[in-house]
């Protein structure tokens, strides 16, 4: 902590503490840490579920579950009581042991990861509390950060849980709102750690139409996010793997086969696919106006002029990385990079809003 030493009216030094000015930068870095450390997991999970390997761990231990099967013994009965589940008596029977250690290693490093940002997360922040280093109105933020943090690794398991059941497949709601928080707790940390490196809380006049616009474009890539959610979770971008029709229809004939009409939407594939394309394709029509509208406001800073720049050209690559993946059948380095792509193109969106905030 810095402290200035003013003059008292007898002459002699008060010391008066001060916050350290460079403070809210220390902050702000170690919240984009955390970031990449979300994003990591982000990407873990993904492969994780592609290699259909979140069932393979059949209990959930914080703390006792840290270390992994050390010995024989350990590995055969972790082996065991995944044998017990409706996954390996339904897809996986015969599996060996070396194949479960297979899948078990990345549900076990997608859990670790998971401790490593809570331990990474809480460690610095008790550490900011006791310097009063935190800004003013930073610091319940951040704690109700952290308590997202807890409530999703208790929504990880009530996901893994869904798939220990009689179907071995884990709901795709449960699902979705796993992976629709890890953005939101990204998005928490990374608009915070902006905010703390760029403290200016007015948007500047004539910047009201560019902000409305950058907060709507990145309200639409989580919607990308959510649709993306339930695409995974009933799988299916195993089907329609043509584009740009589906099947050759602009709208597949299936899309309301499902009754009630409501449930098309959530357990038909040709519904859920088409959804996650009717937004894909929203948002390629919508950033090149966003760019437009940012870059002819003259208001607008010169972040504001970059970050339309980046979230254009990032579009490009994750909508092509997207198109990839759905036409060669979801590869696990597509799928990965396309899931990696939407947390990039998310944050860009979010950089933009706030720059025009």
């Amino acid at each position: 902590m810095a402290a200035a030493v003013p003059a008292t009216a007898n002459g002699t030094a008060e010391r008066v503490p001060t916050t350290d000015a460079g403070a809210p930068r220390a902050v702000a870095f170690w919240l984009l840490a955390c970031c990449a450390l979300v994003f990591a997991m982000i990407v873990v999970g993904g492969v994780t579920r592609l290699t259909h390997s979140g069932l393979s761990i059949t209990e959930w231990q914080p703390i006792v579950g840290t270390l992994p099967p050390l010995s024989a013994q350990d590995w055969d009965a972790a082996f065991a009581k995944y044998q017990a589940t409706p996954e390996y008596q339904q897809v996986n029977k015969g599996m060996a042991l070396d194949e479960f250690k297979g899948i078990f290693w990345w549900e076990y490093f997608h859990r670790l990861l998971g401790r490593l940002i809570g331990v990474a997360f809480l460690v610095p922040f008790l550490w900011f509390l006791a310097r009063r280093a935190i800004p003013e109105g930073h610091g319940w933020k951040l704690a109700g950060i952290f308590a997202l943090g807890g409530l999703q690794g208790a929504l990880g398991w009530f996901m893994v849980k869904s798939g220990l059941v009689d179907d071995p497949r884990v709901s795709q709601f449960r699902l979705t709102a796993h992976l629709s928080l890890a953005f939101v707790i990204f998005g928490a940390m990374f608009w915070v750690a902006l905010s703390l490196l760029d403290p200016r809380r007015t948007a500047p006049d004539g910047a009201r139409g560019a902000r409305r616009a950058a907060y709507a474009f990145a309200a639409l890539v989580f919607a990308m996010v959510v649709t993306g959610g339930f695409v995974a979770g009933i799988r299916a971008g195993f089907a329609y793997n043509t584009f740009p029709l589906m099947n050759g229809h602009v709208v597949p004939p299936e899309i309301l086969m499902l009754a009630p009409w409501w449930k098309n939407f959530f357990y038909n594939m040709a519904t859920v696919q088409f959804d996650h394309r009717l937004v894909a394709w929203t948002l390629v029509f919508a950033a090149p106006v966003l760019w437009w509208i940012v870059c002819r406001t003259n208001a607008a800073p010169p972040r504001a002029r970059i970050g339309a720049h980046l979230v254009l050209a990032m579009l490009a690559v994750q909508v092509a990385l997207g198109i990839l993946t759905l036409v060669n059948v979801v590869p696990l380095p597509l799928a990965a990079a396309h899931q990696a792509g939407a947390v990039v193109l998310f944050a860009l969106a979010l950089n933009l809003a706030h720059a025009v905030r």
